[in-house]
Parts: C-alpha cells; structure tokens; sequence
C-alpha cells in the first residue's frame, strides 16, 4: 500500500510469524543467571537511589 506521500506501510504480519522465541533455561545455572538478571533489574533502581541522596 502507497501512502500519498510515496511512502509504504509496514508490511503486516500474522501474529504466528511476528512471535518471538521462547526463552529455554535447561541448566540450573541458566536459571539462575536468569533470575538473578530480573532480580537486578528490580533492585538495581531502588540502590542507586538510596545512594544518589
């Protein structure tokens, strides 16, 4: 499809194919790598503030 401005749209997908891929964690320390990630990601703010004061 043309826009009137000779641009094109996006072509759209269905959502089989726009899927993203699963995450697989077969080792015990994939698993924790992991969780430890999230975990960082959660609490990495609340330290950086405490210590910005």
């Amino acid at each position: 499809m043309i826009k009137k401005s000779g641009q094109r749209d996006a072509p759209t997908y269905p959502a089989d194919k726009a899927r993203q891929g699963e995450i697989i964690l077969k080792q015990p320390w994939q698993r924790a790598v992991f969780i430890a990630g999230l975990a960082a990601a959660v609490v990495l703010p609340f330290v950086v503030h405490y210590f910005a004061r």
